[in-house]
């Protein structure tokens, strides 16, 4: 099969499932927002650590901070690292993970320990730009989603992936657990009724808004085990099922999540997205799982 009848075909898939899909939150109306610290102004990436509190990173500085939602305060620091170009985060156990966006994980071991212990792992991800991480409890691994283009070679340019770290031998997949392309990504979203915001170019012309699909955040459904993914540039948040398919996308408001780059779920499924701050001060947008 050709890739345009491929991409033909996959539409018109994707038309047939859009159509029976809804969300199972109002993205449009967040149940809380918390205006957080300026000291996490670039906040990028969050993890739970109980019902009520939260482990953060943001991309300046090698510091855990840890947030309490009822006090709003930090409540605890650790600092790992003097810099770096931190973007996430995730709970394994008594253990924390920390992705840089070269690709390299920190690991804080029994970090609730004074004694805590720091690894760290070369991945060798092969990705220059890596902002995703969240733990795949079912696998014991975590997913690496890749930013940036695949630098495997010049034809994968709209080809963006996420990889397996396997806990247990600490090795990378050597290929993708999902594999997206960008231009099927959007024909889903426009076979989901999604219309990109037109760009004034220089000249003043207006260009049609296009879906670069650069993942800044991803995170498992503690639920239905779905995987939900943030492309902070375009604004949108995509719904897949376990094999990787697109199950939902929605067009975020800009108001709302200016720039959207953690995301993580409690246990009851509530859904916590953090923003940074640019021009305005740092926000977590709290939303609550739709009953049925």
């Amino acid at each position: 099969m050709n890739r345009i009848t491929a991409l033909s075909f996959f539409l018109l898939l994707i038309v047939i499932q859009s159509c029976a899909q809804e969300s199972s939150y109002n993205f449009s109306k967040p149940n809380e927002k918390i205006v957080l610290p300026e000291i996490l102004h670039e906040i990028s990436g969050l993890t739970m650590i109980d019902q009520n509190s939260f482990a953060c990173v943001q991309d300046e500085v090698g510091t855990v901070f840890f947030y309490n939602m009822e006090t709003k305060k930090i409540v605890r620091q650790i600092n790992f690292e003097k810099e770096g170009d931190y973007e996430a985060i995730t709970e394994v156990g008594d253990d924390l993970y920390i992705l840089r966006s070269d690709g390299q994980l920190t690991k804080l071991e029994k970090y609730e320990s004074e004694n805590f212990k720091i690894e760290t792992y070369d991945t060798k991800v092969p990705a220059k730009d890596n902002e995703g991480l969240c733990y795949d409890a079912a696998n014991n691994r975590l997913l690496i989603g890749c930013k940036s283009k695949l630098d495997i070679a010049p034809e994968n340019r709209d080809l963006r992936a996420i990889y397996g770290f396997d806990l247990k031998t600490a090795t990378l997949s050597t290929k993708p657990v999902f594999e997206f392309d960008v231009a099927e990504m959007k024909a889903f979203a426009e076979a989901s009724g999604i219309k990109m915001p037109y760009k004034i170019k220089k000249n003043g012309e207006k260009k049609a808004g296009s879906i670069k699909f650069n993942m800044s955040a991803i995170a498992i459904h503690p639920l239905s085990r779905k995987l939900y993914l943030i492309s902070a540039k375009d604004h949108l948040l995509f719904v897949f099922d376990q094999n990787g398919k697109p199950e939902y996308v929605e067009l975020l408001d800009q108001k709302l999540f200016n720039k959207a780059e953690g995301i993580t779920f409690l246990a009851n499924g509530d859904l916590l997205i953090t923003n940074e701050g640019q021009d305005h001060k740092p926000t977590l947008l709290r939303f609550k799982m739709k009953e049925k």
